[in-house]
């Protein structure tokens, strides 16, 4: 009875997570615009996607932004973490500590603080005769910034389960710091290296509340296009759109889960 209790209970868990994704996905489908209506099947809305000038610029803004954070922030984490990981422990677990903040503070107010040094910013580089427009580049600066933590704790777990003696021997064969780092330690950490990347990206691909306070006028991404839409009413495109970003996510997480496991399998 137990037993039965438990899969039950871890049933109605799967349905209260997945149940409104499979509703945006069977709505994407309909060929009525009202929710309250099923009109049948049809495949219209992902043609008109593609035809909306106003969408595949916030889908091409919310990519770049994606890739570009993500890249840089996993380059600043893995620098960060290389660093870390040589300090003593005392001073490696205060820093860990000042990291952890960001994640545990509100997206909010990470959100005004960086539009408020933006703005400060700006009106000093405006004694130079310089100006600062909200734009791509806030929003990049803003994605970088909180990602970073993130990529920062996925590499540091992997650099503690390396074994340097390693690393030292290839420095004693004649190996420069920077191949015995490329040939010994980083395949060793690209797990981390990966996961922190992908981590980065999900996170830069559906955030909200700091890219409202950071992008300006004029600059949308996918989630301030879906707000300024959810105002109007969502068109079906959207609901189009939302199922293709769920569908590219779900296929990348199952890459980097079921990729290491098949490799082992093979060694």
């Amino acid at each position: 009875m137990k037993k039965i209790l438990s899969r039950l209970y871890l049933i109605l868990i799967f349905i209260l997570l997945y149940a409104p994704i499979l509703t945006l996905i069977i709505l994407s489908f309909n060929n009525s615009k009202t929710r309250a209506k099923w009109g049948g099947w049809t495949t219209r809305w992902y043609i008109s996607m593609f035809q909306n000038s106003a969408i595949m610029d916030a889908l091409a803004n919310t990519l770049i932004i994606a890739v570009l954070s993500a890249t840089v922030s996993t380059l600043l984490g893995l620098t960060a973490a290389l660093s870390l990981n040589a300090m003593n422990t005392r001073l490696r677990t205060i820093i860990m500590g000042v990291i952890n903040i960001p994640m545990l503070n509100a997206e909010i107010v990470t959100g005004i603080s960086l539009m408020l040094i933006f703005i400060a910013f700006g009106q000093f580089l405006r004694n130079f005769g310089y100006t600062i427009d909200f734009g791509f580049w806030t929003v990049l600066i803003g994605h970088i910034t909180f990602n970073l933590p993130y990529t920062v704790l996925s590499i540091m777990p992997k650099l503690k389960q390396i074994n340097m003696s390693t690393y030292e021997a290839a420095l004693d064969l004649g190996a420069t710091r920077a191949l015995a780092f490329r040939k010994v330690i980083l395949p060793d950490i690209m797990p981390g290296v990966l996961s922190g990347f992908l981590l980065a990206f999900t996170l830069s691909l559906d955030d909200f509340v700091i890219t409202h306070f950071v992008k300006g006028p004029g600059f949308e991404t996918l989630s301030t296009k879906i707000y300024t839409e959810v105002r109007k009413g969502i068109k079906p495109e959207m609901y189009a759109l939302s199922t293709l970003l769920f569908m590219s996510v779900m296929i990348l997480l199952l890459i980097t889960n079921v990729k290491p496991g098949s490799g082992k399998k093979h060694e």
